[in-house]
């Protein structure tokens, strides 16, 4: 059955979501690949680019945002601690709290990491066909309204 808002039917939208879910994965690899640092495994990046964006954060609201349990979480804090990548500071609210936030050391390596990943990437776009790399542009609105919307709501409009 096709929706008022969208051409496809529910068997043509799983298609494209499976086809979409397999190219992503095999993508991910090479994005994920460690960069300068051997100890950046990809739940650290994964960390650090939640500390990015939503920082600073309880441990325990980093644990939610991951999806991964507080233990695992709290001993990740510690070993991005002893990188020198993060720093610790109580919380302002509950002074008993603590929070944690990406330092400069830890912004830089994400900063370095993200622009290596998206130099291999554009290395691989220049690869493709002119019509193929104007679909990819088009496509991205589309993207980027997927990664905004939650389940059950309807996509939001475009920022772009």
């Amino acid at each position: 059955m096709t929706s008022p808002t969208s051409p496809f039917d529910h068997e043509q939208s799983a298609e494209l979501a499976e086809r979409l879910r397999t190219a992503i994965q095999q993508l991910l690899p090479e994005l994920r690949a460690q960069g300068m640092q051997s100890q950046l495994t990809p739940s650290r990046l994964a960390a650090l680019a939640a500390l990015a964006a939503h920082g600073p954060l309880r441990i325990s609201d980093l644990a939610t945002r991951m999806g991964i349990a507080l233990s695992t979480v709290s001993r990740m804090a510690d070993l991005l601690d002893g990188f020198g990548w993060i720093e610790r500071e109580a919380d302002p609210k509950d002074q008993r709290a603590t929070l944690i936030a990406l330092n400069d050391a830890g912004r830089a390596l994400l900063d370095a990491t993200r622009r290596q990943a998206a130099t291999r990437l554009a290395e691989r776009i220049d690869q493709l066909t002119p019509d193929q790399q104007r679909s990819l542009r088009n496509a991205l609105p589309a993207l980027e309204a997927l990664t905004e919307q939650r389940p059950g709501e309807p996509p939001r409009t475009s920022r772009r």
